[in-house]
């Protein structure tokens, strides 16, 4: 039994809301951190399920360079927050609203 592509789409928009209230509601750092990476999970759910009702790899291929996306936001994100974290004793975003040494 195949699970309907609805539900793949019902699910992706459960993981971006989610994401998308993190987003929001959170001034961790690395908490806003995971939220980005639930709305590009969601999107990558999209991708595929997409690809499987069309039959074609082209969105499989996308969630790939989606995914290293992903991996060089994470790498780029936590330098940032150590460097706030050194200059501003916290990794709360709403502390960092000057720009200073």
């Amino acid at each position: 039994m195949a699970v309907a592509p609805g539900w793949y789409l019902l699910l992706s928009a459960a993981v971006f809301c989610i994401g998308l209230f993190g987003v929001l509601v959170r001034r961790n750092a690395l908490i806003f951190l995971m939220s980005i990476e639930l709305m590009i999970n969601a999107a990558n759910i999209n991708l595929v399920a997409f690809s499987l009702v069309y039959g074609n790899i082209t969105g499989q291929t996308f969630v790939l360079f989606l995914t290293a996306l992903a991996a060089a936001e994470v790498a780029v994100g936590v330098g940032i927050i150590l460097v706030v974290n050194r200059n501003f004793d916290s990794i709360d975003i709403t502390d960092a609203v000057t720009m200073r040494w």
